[in-house]
């Protein structure tokens, strides 16, 4: 299973806290970090690949296809 994008994972738990109110900011407790912890474990429970698992695969499915049409036209010509 594939890790999160940390960097994104970062800037969301950011855009989130950023985006609460002000009283909920001063209760003391991290929300960052809150936020970080639950969508870790969210995003821990859903199956992901990560960015070049993805296109790899889409490269293997761009080849497929290539060779599909090839053999499409020889079995047309024939």
């Amino acid at each position: 299973m594939a890790k999160p994008d940390f960097t994104t994972l970062d800037q969301l738990t950011r855009k989130l806290a950023e985006s609460l109110p002000r009283e909920w900011k001063k209760t003391g407790e991290d929300i960052e970090t809150r936020f970080r912890q639950v969508l870790e474990a969210q995003l821990s429970k859903l199956d992901l690949v990560t960015r070049e698992e993805f296109e790899i695969q889409k490269r293997v499915l761009e080849r497929s296809r290539e060779k599909l049409e090839q053999l499409e036209k020889k079995v047309g010509n024939l």
